[in-house]
C-alpha cells in the first residue's frame, strides 16, 4: 500500500522503522489511551514492527501502515485496520504528540479508508476510543464516522466509558 495525500505517506512498514515506532509510542496521550502500543525498548519495537510486517501477506490482519511527512519521511505515526468479531472491522491511530493539533490524523484517517475497506472487502469501519479522548472523537467526526453508542463498554478488556462510530463507505 502506498496513499498519498498533500503533506503524508501512508505506507508499508519496513525493519529500519523500528527506532521511530519506538520514539512515537513513548508519549503521554499513548500510555493513557492505548498503553498495549507502547513500546519501551526499541527491541520491543522491531519485534512489533516485525509483526505487522508478516500481516501484509495475509488477510486476517492487524493491517498497520506508517504515516509519514511528505518530503522528509519522517514516521510520526500509524493508521491501522484491526479485525474485531464477527467480519467487523476497527480503526486505529496514533500521531506522536509532538505532531498533533496538525490535522495529521484525520489527513492519514480520511485518506485510508477506502482504500482500507476496499482491501478487505467491507462496508462499513468502526472507530472506538475512551470517552474522554477528545482528540480521537474529534478526528473520527472529521472522518465522517457516525456516532452510534457512548457509556460503559469493553476498552482493551476492562470496562470503560468510550465512544463508538461507524463510517460507511459511499
Amino acid at each position: 500500500m502506498r496513499i498519498e495525500t498533500e503533506r503524508l505517506i501512508i505506507t508499508e512498514f519496513t525493519a529500519d522503522m523500528a527506532q521511530a515506532v519506538h520514539e512515537n509510542s513513548l508519549d503521554e496521550d499513548n500510555r493513557r489511551f492505548v498503553p498495549d502500543e507502547v513500546f519501551e525498548t526499541v527491541e520491543d519495537a522491531r519485534e512489533a514492527v516485525e509483526f505487522l510486517m508478516s500481516r501484509y501477506s495475509g488477510t486476517e490482519g492487524p493491517f498497520t501502515y506508517p504515516v509519514l511527512i511528505k518530503g522528509s519521511g519522517e514516521n510520526i505515526g500509524y493508521v491501522q485496520l484491526v479485525p474485531l468479531e464477527d467480519g467487523i472491522w476497527e480503526i486505529g491511530y496514533h500521531i506522536a504528540k509532538k505532531h498533533t493539533g496538525k490535522g495529521y490524523a484525520s489527513e492519514a484517517v480520511r485518506a485510508s479508508l477506502p482504500v482500507m475497506a476496499d482491501d478487505v472487502g467491507i462496508n462499513e469501519i468502526y472507530g472506538v476510543c475512551l470517552s474522554d479522548n477528545a482528540a480521537s472523537k474529534q478526528v473520527l467526526k472529521k472522518c465522517g464516522f457516525e456516532q452510534v453508542f457512548e457509556g460503559t463498554g469493553d476498552y482493551q478488556g476492562e470496562k470503560r466509558n468510550i465512544f463508538k462510530a461507524v463510517w460507511k463507505k459511499t
